[in-house]
């Protein structure tokens, strides 16, 4: 995914697609610029959008265990036994 919007920017040329536009190997280095812009919108949309479902999870379930749950491992304490004995 970002790999081929970065690549786009690099190698688009309009022998391939005429409706499009060269990109920075073809001399058109504006639009590897957008293509940069328009990566750097996408990550932060995610993590905006990923911060704020986690926010409303958290407000209506924990999404942490507790301490002592995470002390004693999560086979003891969910199961009931212990999933490898050293």
């Amino acid at each position: 995914g970002t790999w081929g919007a970065i690549a786009t920017g690099l190698f688009a040329s309009v022998m391939i697609n005429s409706a499009g536009a060269n990109g920075l190997f073809y001399g058109n280095p504006i639009l590897l610029g957008k293509q940069l812009i328009a990566v750097v919108a996408v990550g932060i949309y995610a993590f905006v959008l990923t911060f704020v479902i986690l926010k409303v999870i958290g407000a209506i379930t924990p999404l942490r265990l507790e301490k002592h749950d995470e002390d004693t491992g999560l086979d003891l304490s969910q199961h009931g036994e212990a999933g490898y004995i050293f």
